[in-house]
């Protein structure tokens, strides 16, 4: 496993622009870094400095954020996961984020599963065509995105397995995550075939780990049991620390010193 840095929020104490923070994360040793949106970067200079560093640009999120189960929608998504994979190419990315979108009103649970599904299955082809992977984001919407259709790690695990595509995985956020009362030493027990990125932030705080509460050791020890060998990306924000100060207590929280 390896760490990477999400450089919307970390080394912003010590570069403005997001080209200068990749350089501030090799500095660091780190081995990769992602963002969220791309549309509003400065894609050829961040591209410049992935070259110049080596670092991998784990992955970023397809712009605009469109539904998975509004199907009026739904050529909008597939346009948005096009065009993104247009700047996955240029920055030498192959994994994009997508998320849920919000609820339908009137739609039980069994039908937003089944729009998703169908919905899934049409972007997992195009995904496949532009040789890019997908990765489906559930969200918590009890602090940060009420309404949100997606916000179970399980409901999100399913979907991906009826999907049953190699270019639609699972990115599991822990914050999310435990926001939405998981025990995350146990939600993916079993089912890592269909994950292929985790993201990190310790709690109360959404800080760096080793700031809050959770044992993450036990975590770690489940991922290298579940056989995960894929990044981890630290996505938190600093509170009152700095990004050097963070990095070192998430690699001594991970036991990745």
């Amino acid at each position: 496993m390896k760490l990477s840095a999400c450089i919307e929020w970390l080394f912003a104490d010590e570069a403005d622009s997001l080209a200068d923070r990749v350089h501030c994360a090799k500095k660091a040793g780190l081995d990769g870094v992602e963002f969220h949106l791309w549309r509003d970067k400065p894609i050829e200079d961040i591209k410049a400095a992935l070259d110049e560093t080596g670092l991998t640009l784990t992955s970023f999120c397809v712009d605009p954020r469109r539904s998975i189960v509004d199907l009026t929608q739904q050529e909008e998504l597939l346009t948005a996961i096009e065009e993104s994979a247009g700047a996955a190419q240029t920055l030498g990315c192959s994994k994009m984020i997508i998320a849920s979108g919000f609820m339908l009103p009137g739609k039980a649970p069994e039908e937003h599963f089944e729009l998703a599904v169908a919905t899934l299955k049409k972007v997992a082809a195009l995904a496949e065509e532009k040789q890019v992977t997908l990765l489906l984001e559930p969200l918590n919407d009890k602090v940060d995105h009420p309404g949100m259709y997606l916000v179970s790690v399980s409901v999100a695990l399913d979907l991906v397995e009826a999907v049953n595509s190699p270019n639609l995985r699972l990115i599991y956020d822990a914050y999310h995550s435990l926001v939405m009362g998981d025990d995350i030493t146990t939600v993916l027990k079993g089912r890592m075939q269909w994950v292929e990125h985790i993201q990190v932030a310790d709690m109360p705080g959404r800080g760096a780990p080793g700031t809050g509460d959770i044992d993450w050791q036990a975590v770690m020890s489940m991922l290298e049991s579940e056989g995960y060998k894929g990044w981890i990306g630290m996505e938190f924000v600093l509170n009152d620390m700095t990004t050097a100060q963070a990095v070192t207590s998430t690699r001594k929280a991970l036991g990745m010193e």
